[in-house]
């Protein structure tokens, strides 16, 4: 692979519910290796509320392709974990849509237990890095492809 297609992928993850989301760090670094991926920063943040305006920092960063973002939202006993998963959600998908970068949503819940949270770490954590990779590499081919009248497939 050319040093221009390198793909480089920043992660943010949550303390909150840390037992669970730093599983998921190991996870998704294990993943990004694997993958053969470069991660430039790892960005810790208190809450999965807390998780959009880091986001939005890493966006701006040119060595910045792409965000996964990590977190563990945990039923509790008020609809809080509605609102912070949905709100942090919505935010983390305009910002994706207004730096025109990729960003990932490997945020367990709303409405798990922290075994439910505990048994999806890894499929969380992979699938979000996995994303952000196809979508970088997706979106880079399609930016210098040209129709020509013909339907151009990018996959």
């Amino acid at each position: 692979m050319g040093h221009e297609d390198e793909v480089k992928v920043a992660i943010v993850v949550a303390e909150f519910n840390y037992d669970i989301t730093y599983l998921m760090l190991q996870k998704a670094l294990n993943h990004a290796s694997f993958l053969g991926i470069k991660v430039p920063y790892v960005v810790k943040v208190p809450g999965s509320f807390e998780i959009p305006l880091a986001v939005s920092k890493l966006l701006s960063k040119d060595e910045v392709d792409a965000v996964v973002t990590l977190g563990a939202v945990i039923q509790g006993e008020t609809k809080h974990d509605e609102v912070v998963a949905q709100q942090a959600a919505r935010k983390i998908m305009d910002l994706s849509v207004q730096y025109g970068k990729p960003v990932t949503l490997g945020i367990i819940g709303p409405g798990a237990s922290r075994m439910q949270a505990l048994e999806r770490v890894e499929d969380y954590a992979r699938r979000a890095v996995e994303a952000a990779v196809k979508s970088v590499k997706r979106l880079k081919e399609l930016s210098r492809k040209e129709t020509n009248g013909n339907t151009v497939f990018i996959e």
